[in-house]
C-alpha cells in the first residue's frame, strides 16, 4: 500500500463511530462505517446511476439534502428524518423502493442508527439493502450488519455477516477490518483457537494493512488464553 492510500485509509478510519461497548478496546481502528460511507460511496456510485427512471431520478434529486446534513454531526436527525422541505433517508427509502437510491438510503440509515445505538433498528434497514456488486460499500454494509448484531449480543449472527464481509472483497481496507472485528467476536465467546486463526490470517494475507501494525498483541492473547 502506497503512504497515500495510507493516509487514505487512516482518514476514512478517523471517520468511523464507536460501535459501543464491544469494541471500546479498539475504537481508533475498528469504529463503525458511520460518516464514512458517503465519502466511499460517493467514489462508487456518481449520481448517473440514478437516473434511469423517473421514479429513480425523483428519488436521487432528493437525496442530496439528506446527504448534505449526514456529514455534520449537529444535523444528522435530519438526515434521517428529513426537514420539512426534503425527505431524510427513512422517507426515501420507504416510498422509493426498489430503486438504487432507496437502496443507498438503507446503508446510510444503518450507519446512521448505529451510530445512535438503534441497533435494532440498524440492523433491519440493513437487512434490505441489496448488493450492488461494489467492492467497498457492499462489504460495508455485511460489516456494519455485525457491528449490529455484536451490540445485540447476537453473536452467531455477527460471526456470520463479519465472515462474509471479510470475503466479500477482499482487499487491505475492508478485509482485515471485519477479519478483526470477527476475532473480537470470537475471543468474546472464549473461542481463542478460531480468534487467534484470524488474526494471523490478518498477519499473513494483509500484511500492509492498518491491523496488521498492531495484530500481534492480538495473537499472543488468544493463544496465551488457549
Amino acid at each position: 500500500m502506497s503512504k497515500d492510500q495510507k493516509e487514505h485509509v487512516s482518514e476514512a478510519e478517523n471517520q468511523l463511530g464507536n460501535t459501543g461497548k464491544f469494541v471500546q478496546e479498539n475504537a481508533k481502528s475498528l469504529g463503525i462505517i458511520g460518516s464514512a460511507i458517503i465519502a466511499l460511496v460517493l467514489l462508487y456510485f456518481g449520481y448517473q446511476n440514478f437516473y434511469l427512471a423517473p421514479r429513480a431520478e425523483k428519488a436521487a434529486n432528493e437525496m442530496f439534502k439528506a446527504e448534505e446534513y449526514l456529514g455534520i454531526d449537529s444535523l444528522k436527525d435530519r438526515a434521517i428524518s428529513g426537514d420539512g422541505s426534503y425527505p431524510g433517508f427513512e422517507k426515501i427509502a420507504e416510498e422509493y423502493s426498489n430503486t438504487k437510491s432507496a437502496n443507498l438510503a438503507n446503508a446510510y440509515l444503518g450507519g446512521l442508527y448505529l451510530q445512535k445505538g438503534e441497533y435494532k433498528k440498524a440492523a433491519d434497514v440493513l437487512g434490505n439493502y441489496s448488493n450492488t456488486g461494489s467492492p467497498v460499500l457492499d462489504p460495508l454494509v455485511l460489516g456494519m450488519l455485525g457491528d449490529a448484531y455484536s451490540e445485540l449480543k447476537d453473536y452467531n449472527k455477527a460471526i456470520t455477516y463479519y465472515k462474509k464481509a471479510a470475503d466479500k472483497s477482499k482487499n487491505s481496507f475492508t478485509s482485515p477490518l471485519f477479519l478483526k472485528k470477527l476475532g473480537l467476536v470470537y475471543e468474546e465467546q472464549k473461542e481463542f483457537k478460531s480468534a487467534a486463526e484470524v488474526y494471523n490470517k490478518i498477519r499473513t494475507e494483509f500484511p500492509e494493512s492498518v491491523e496488521a501494525s498492531t495484530i500481534e498483541a492480538y495473537i499472543a492473547r488468544a493463544e496465551a488464553r488457549l
